[in-house]
């Protein structure tokens, strides 16, 4: 575990709650761009978001969000190589949700599996810590998983066959049907 980890293993779980849930945003307002970008690049708290029983993988891809405001766009804290870094990320996040909806313990792998052939300092630290996490493991030894920034954005997963899919025309959404009769509704970007 590392510092973010270990901080945050101390605290009640109301507060965990509370501070997972507005650490993104809070940083954001108060224009702490620079802890905003290294917490959003941190694999504990990645980790730690994507384990709470209130939170999970969606609501983690949201605190990326954040990024496509013109105050973090344009703030010199924030180089253009930590808002590409953290963009991967949240695409790696987004093409891994249908697989960390269901099983948690793989986001080591599915991080390994789509990034390790970025270089940016960013991504090279969060594969180092997320290694690290893992006591035995599989992982793959080059990029097999597809990439983010490529046409993929997201899978969504029904337990049926799918029946129809269609697009807001904002291109914000994407909403799905199956045979089960269930609609999905998924936020396709920022």
């Amino acid at each position: 575990m590392g510092e973010f980890a270990n901080k945050l293993a101390a605290q009640s779980p109301a507060f965990q709650r509370a501070y997972l849930g507005s650490l993104a945003s809070s940083l954001v307002k108060s224009g702490n761009l620079e802890k905003y970008s290294q917490t959003l690049a941190d694999f504990d708290f990645i980790n730690a978001k994507l384990n709470h029983p209130e939170f999970g993988v969606q609501l983690l891809i949201e605190d990326y969000d954040l990024i496509h405001m013109s105050e973090v766009l344009k703030n010199p804290a924030i180089d253009q190589e930590q808002i590409r870094a953290l963009k991967l990320i949240q695409g790696t996040l987004r093409l891994s949700a249908h697989i960390l909806t269901q099983d948690k313990t793989q986001l080591a792998v599915q991080l390994w599996g789509r990034m390790q052939c970025f270089e940016l300092p960013e991504i090279q630290k969060i594969l180092e810590v997320a290694k690290q996490s893992q006591t035995s493991w599989l992982h793959p030894l080059t990029a097999s998983l597809t990439r983010p920034g490529g046409r993929l954005l997201r899978t969504i997963d029904h337990s049926g066959e799918v029946t129809a899919v269609t697009v807001t025309p904002n291109s914000e959404k994407v909403i799905s049907a199956s045979i089960e009769k269930t609609l999905k509704v998924d936020k396709l970007r920022g």
